[in-house]
Order: structure tokens, then sequence, then C-alpha cells
């Protein structure tokens, strides 16, 4: 790993493109602590133990839990209980379970530390991160690209993003640790998340500069952030690179373009985007369609939306219940709001058929148009559907 290279990236993230730029990052990377009483991730904390469990309950259990060789192969185990420690402010707790790792065999294996200095990250312990990578020598494990590249990603997901150009400049000549892909692309995460797109795009001719040829996570990195800026006219040209760079473009390319047509009110364009997407053999996804039925609601085309949640299934993807669960708390209300009460019956009976979870308010909603539309029966059904489901206590709006 030559200094020229690492240099290189470090004075990227020391000079960016723009004062403003730069003024963007110092405060992105200003973060203060996480209070206890707020979960510092943004997902929802896994089903890892009871309502009832403790976290301390939860440390002494899952401690006791990876003394079984099984138990410590399953990295979504190790995931959950991190994400649950951290929802509730117990960074102790996360430090505990982690450091209590180093008793096992498998410490030596570098994916094995990988998995700790990523849920290290994942927890927003950076410094704790960096301990653990400085520590795999005394722990009889190799330290390559692969444990760098988490420490990097680990700087990203505390949303440490300066400590990134420290992390380049000091440690892969000092370890003769030479960068890959994985290395350039978290770089390029770390400035579209910073909100310095530009800068990404220094670190793209730098890939290139250095012989690394970017991939479609490279580009996707790049059209999510400046898609999201409304930033369109850059985006093209960040086609452009990918088209000369011979990438070819899936689902997670287009899905930013087409959210960021239709925030645009350019719902037609986003319309013929679909059908591009289908000519060059891109099969459209429920991300896809959830922003087409997004635009036709904001614009009281009920037809339209309708027609383009049938595509959901003549698609085939729309069997995640996440996205359901978006579809149809768009699409919902806004069919009430039209009156189409059959369809607003249609939604819910799917709804709850599929288990995807909507606003109970809403679902009620319908209930209530039934019985003024007379049509109790079905009033009735959904009420019973909805009990069963229990996850829905609707009751009709009058006794029958």
């Amino acid at each position: 790993m030559s200094s020229t290279l690492c240099g290189r990236l470090h004075r990227i993230f020391r000079t960016t493109t723009t004062q403003t730029t730069t003024s963007r990052l110092k405060k992105a990377t200003t973060i203060s602590k996480p209070k206890k009483s707020k979960p510092v991730a943004a997902v929802p904390a896994l089903p890892t133990t009871s309502k009832d469990e403790n976290p301390e309950a939860l440390v002494k259990r899952f401690k006791k839990q990876t003394d079984k060789a099984h138990f410590r192969s399953r990295h979504r185990n190790y995931e959950a209980a991190v994400r649950s420690l951290a929802a509730a402010g117990e960074f102790s707790g996360i430090e505990d379970i982690l450091e209590h790792q180093k008793k096992y065999d498998n410490v030596t294996d570098e994916r094995f530390v990988v998995r700790l200095i990523s849920l290290y990250g994942q927890a927003g312990m950076l410094d704790h991160a960096r301990k653990l990578f400085d520590e795999m020598p005394q722990l009889n494990c190799g330290r390559t690209v692969m444990s760098f590249n988490a420490l990097l990603s680990a700087c990203v997901n505390s949303k440490k993003y300066d400590k990134i150009g420290e992390l380049l400049h000091e440690i892969p000549e000092k370890l003769s640790i030479t960068l890959d892909v994985v290395s350039y692309n978290t770089v390029i995460k770390a400035f579209c998340d910073a909100d310095s797109p530009e800068s990404a795009l220094a670190v793209i001719d730098q890939m290139e500069k250095d012989g690394l040829k970017p991939n479609l996570i490279s580009f996707n990195t790049l059209f999510d952030a400046f898609y999201k800026k409304s930033r369109l006219s850059d985006a093209d040209k960040v086609w452009e690179m990918m088209q000369s760079n011979g990438t070819v473009p899936d689902v997670r390319s287009y899905n930013p373009k087409l959210r960021a047509l239709v925030a645009d009110k350019r719902v037609s364009e986003a319309v013929k985007l679909i059908e591009e997407m289908e000519t060059k053999g891109v099969k459209p996804d429920a991300f896809s369609i959830n922003a087409l039925i997004k635009g036709f609601c904001r614009d009281e085309n009920l037809e339209e939306a309708k027609r383009w949640y049938g595509e959901l299934a003549k698609n085939d993807c729309g069997r995640n219940k996440l996205t359901n669960k978006v579809t149809l708390s768009l699409l919902l209300p806004f069919v009430c709001d039209k009156g189409d009460i059959d369809f607003a019956f249609k939604l819910c009976k799917e709804a709850i058929a599929q288990r995807s979870l909507v606003d109970a308010a809403n679902m009620q909603r319908v209930v209530d148009l039934l019985v003024l539309g007379l049509k109790g029966e079905e009033a009735k059904e959904l009420v019973k559907l909805g009990k069963e489901s229990k996850h829905y206590a609707l009751k009709l709006p009058i006794d029958e």
C-alpha cells in the first residue's frame, strides 16, 4: 500500500470541493451522546427477548447462550441483542456481551472479529470498535483489508465521518493493507451521508486513477444521494459515467430517480421510466410501484392508483410485509376519500390476509363507511376478520 494513495484520500477528506461542504461535514460529525431513553438505532429492536426481560437479564442470558458454538455462528443472534440493548441505551451491556466473546477460539478468526467491530459500529460505539481492531494481534487474529473495511463502516454507522480520513492516513501504510473497492465504496457512502456527494464523485475519480473499477454499489450510492437532493442533472452525469464504465444498472439504480420524478410532480415521466426499465430487462419492485402510487394519490387519480396497485400482484413484487404496509398506508385513506368503499374493503381484507399491519383508524373508517353505505354484512365480516387476526379491535358504529 503506497503512502501516495492514502495521502490522496486523506486530502479528499480534509479538503472538500467547497467551503459549504466542509461546514456540512463538520456539522454531520458533531453528534451528542445518545440519551438513555432514546434509541440510537433507526431500525426497531428485534424480538430477542420477552417484553418483561430487563437488559441485565438479557446480557446474562446472552452470555450463557454464547457458550454454544452453533449460537455463536449466527450473526442474527448478536445483531438482535445489540439492537435491543442500544434501543434501551444500555451501552455498557453491549460492551459486556461483546468483550465476553474474546474468551472463545472464534476470536482468532478475522470474520468473527469483523462481526464484533461491525456491531460496535451499529451501536455508535466507534471507540470500542477501534480498540478491538487494535487488539487483534494480541488475540492472535490477523488484520487485513476486511477488518479495516469493517472499521471504516463503523465510522459511517457512528456518523463520525471525520475519523475516516484519519484512519486512511494512519493504518493502510502502517499495516501494508491495500484498499479494495469495498474500502472506496465506504468512503463514498460516508461523503454521501455527510451531504457531500460532490466529494464522493472525487473518490470515484481516485478509484479509477488507482486502477480500481467502480461497481454497481458505487453508482447506486451516488444516485441515492443526488436524487434525494433533487439534483437530477448531476445524477444524469452519474448515469453517463455508469454507461462509460460498462456497469449495468439494476432496480436500485432506477428507484431513486422514480421517487425524484414523482416528488418533482413529473409522474408521467416516472411511468415512462418504468417502461424503460422493463424494456431493458429490469423488473420493477414494490418500491418502484409505490413511487407511482404515491404520485397518483397526490394527483387524485384514483383509476391510475388502482391500476398500479394491480401491477404489484401482476409483477409478483408485493409480498414483502413492509412494502405492503407502505402501499396500503398510501392507498387506503385516498380510496376512502374518493368514496370507493368496495375497493377499500378489498384492501382491508388483503391487508389482514397478508398480515401487513396498517393504521387501525383507517380500517375502522372503512367499517364505518361500509355501514353508512348499507353494506352491513361486509362491515361485520371485516370486524370478524380483524378480531381473528388479533391485531384489530374493530367495532360496528351501531348495534344491529
